[in-house]
């Protein structure tokens, strides 16, 4: 008896055709807001900048757009957003190789560093099984500004992803999973997978040599 076949999908870059989350935040908080904050937060914002550190950067940029804002509201904005990336920002390739697995039954489960809360309605437009993302924290019926939990990038998609595979299949070792990924920040999800593909241009030297 064949195992359930699980096939993770990035989003940024793989799934859709460039990056969503600065659009996002964009969308919420208008470029100049979240301009105007991060400057104020020079001595903050120019170190992470340097070390090229976008986990904090993204931290950042999270804070200025978010911090006090209506939940619903957002959520709003993101059911738009999710729409316009549904309709002019996926990848055709992609979307129609996700479409396959959903057609051979696989389960397709979207394990992104990108934020749920637009994640969701795109998945739901996709017929996508399932969501792993980055979540944003609330205090009632407003957000923080900060990030529930660590950032889904690396080591965390893994963790994640096995987390739901504990849940719903009972262990990563009673299923196949195929991960679809575009950059280092997908590299361990795509080493942990049974069948790696990468949708990237740079064939990067840790990826096994029957998946560049």
């Amino acid at each position: 008896m064949s195992l359930p076949r699980i096939a993770a999908f990035d989003v940024d870059g793989t799934l859709t055709r460039r990056d969503c989350v600065v659009p996002f935040i964009r969308k919420v908080a208008g470029t100049r807001s979240v301009v105007q904050q991060l400057a104020l937060g020079a001595r903050h914002t120019l170190p992470a900048v340097f070390r090229r550190d976008r986990d904090r950067l993204k931290a950042l940029g999270t804070h200025a757009a978010f911090a006090g804002r209506d939940v619903h509201e957002v959520q709003q904005l993101a059911d738009v957003f999710a729409a316009e990336v549904f309709a002019t920002g996926l990848r055709p390739d992609k979307w129609s190789t996700m479409s396959r697995h959903a057609a051979a039954g696989d389960q397709v489960v979207l394990v992104s560093a990108s934020f749920e809360i637009y994640l969701r309605p795109l998945a739901e437009l996709l017929g996508a099984h399932d969501v792993l993302a980055v979540r944003l924290e609330t205090d009632g019926d407003t957000f923080t500004g900060n990030l529930f939990g660590a950032n889904c990038r690396g080591p965390e998609k893994v963790r994640r992803l096995n987390e739901w595979l504990d849940e719903h299949h009972g262990g990563r070792a009673n299923v196949h999973v195929t991960a679809y990924g575009d950059s280092a920040g997908d590299r361990e999800l795509l080493l942990d997978s049974d069948t790696a593909v990468y949708v990237g241009s740079d064939s990067p030297a840790w990826l096994p040599a029957a998946n560049r």
